[in-house]
């Protein structure tokens, strides 16, 4: 097995991410919720934290990413969905940049997808299907696209009668891999996602018939053959990396076709939550040249995640549970080894930090936990912010995080 810091670095080198412990994009460095390889563990959590800056912000799901002493979030002002470049140090706005017209629901108002930082451009996608590459300087548009003027994809809001991203909005985040970035556009005339040229937005390739759900892309070696993985409204599917073309498709159709946590990869195992049904792990193995299969491995049906994506530290996964609780699976045979009550209502984000865990309920409770397979290990508990779905960032020894007011910085790490 290759040690956890030389897949990163690796990983690291061939998304171009600049600092070491930055944290760029949806679910940090290596997109799997660990906190920079570099970055010290938190042994202790002071009963309250005082916050270095905070600043009143706009609505919206979309959480904050940190680049080399810059922080950009991505909210709305009652018209638009804006994107803002900060200072890390003083929180004070270097730039905001417009996006689109505002999207709001029963749900709330504002932008649900996380922008992305790569080396000297902003990478944000809107409610409603505008993309944009805006370059990180002064926050002026490079390129971008239309998901409805370009691919025919057209946004609905909550006239639409099933829970894809032409209803709830295109909440899932893109991802960058070399030159290029990954986009779920969710056309199905050929398009669930699409390959760009990150530099100029020229296509490279777009493969898929099936609309965009929730969930963010992934990006892995399975079975010797590089590929994305993706979650759309009906199946989860591998996409060879280099042509796009389908390597392997299971059907996951469940109700609302509300899929949205992202994949989790472990060796061959690709390890999916839903809230229809639960948290299911499938094994992709080789099947002809250019070809592959995946088989189910393991099936914990009482586990129906509906929002949050766990975290894999060592052979175990972490996260919210489905019933106001914290969990942990084993992640080679899906079986439950305890639960916690008490963790929030739907949606706790987790942070893997060294061998400790930060969680951020969805109350505004930042709770320290012993990544602990054998019990519920408690090391600290503190008020942060107000309620929230929104992932923290957590760079530098710096955490940020924001509810529907307020982007707060603490410094949890000196």
């Amino acid at each position: 097995m290759i040690p956890r810091t030389l897949t990163w670095l690796l990983l690291l080198s061939s998304i171009g991410y600049a600092a070491a412990d930055d944290w760029p994009q949806w679910l940090g460095p290596t997109h799997d919720s660990h906190a920079a390889a570099t970055s010290k563990s938190i042994e202790k959590l002071p009963a309250e934290l005082k916050p270095l800056w905070r600043k009143a912000i706009g609505g919206g799901f979309s959480s904050p990413i940190v680049s080399e002493s810059k922080v950009v979030y991505f909210d709305e002002n009652g018209t638009k969905e804006i994107a803002h470049l900060l200072d890390t140090k003083t929180g004070n706005e270097l730039w905001k940049t417009e996006i689109a017209q505002r999207y709001t629901d029963e749900w709330s108002a504002g932008p649900r997808s996380t922008p992305i930082i790569d080396g000297d451009r902003v990478y944000v996608l809107s409610c409603n299907g505008e993309f944009r590459c805006l370059n990180l300087a002064d926050g002026k548009v490079i390129w971008g696209t239309s998901f409805e003027k370009d691919f025919g994809v057209k946004f609905l809001g909550s006239k639409a009668k099933e829970g894809t991203a032409a209803r709830r909005g295109n909440d899932g985040s893109c991802i960058v891999d070399g030159n290029e970035i990954i986009v779920p556009v969710g056309c199905v005339e050929g398009a669930t996602l699409v390959c760009f040229n990150k530099m100029n937005g020229k296509i490279a390739w777009k493969s898929g018939t099936e609309e965009a759900a929730y969930s963010s892309p992934q990006i892995a070696t399975l079975a010797g053959i590089k590929q994305i993985i993706y979650l759309s409204a009906d199946s989860l599917s591998g996409f060879d990396r280099t042509r796009g073309m389908i390597l392997w498709t299971v059907p996951l159709k469940t109700a609302a076709k509300r899929h949205a946590a992202t994949p989790l990869i472990f060796g061959d195992n690709v390890i999916v939550n839903s809230h229809s049904f639960g948290l299911q792990a499938f094994k992709v193995s080789k099947k002809e040249v250019s070809k592959q299969e995946a088989t189910p491995a393991w099936l914990n049906k009482d586990l129906k995640i509906n929002l949050s994506t766990p975290v894999r530290v060592d052979n175990f996964l972490y996260g919210q549970g489905p019933n106001k609780d914290f969990i942990c699976a084993d992640a080679r045979t899906g079986e439950t080894k305890w639960t916690q009550p008490g963790f929030g209502k739907e949606n706790s984000s987790t942070i893997a930090l060294g061998k400790n865990l930060l969680v951020l309920t969805d109350s505004g409770e930042l709770v320290l936990l012993a990544a602990n397979p054998e019990k519920y290990s408690e090391l600290g508990r503190t008020q942060v912010c107000g309620k929230n779905w929104n992932y923290p960032a957590f760079a530098d020894g710096k955490l940020y995080v924001r509810d529907a007011r307020e982007l707060i910085c603490y410094e949890l790490l000196k």
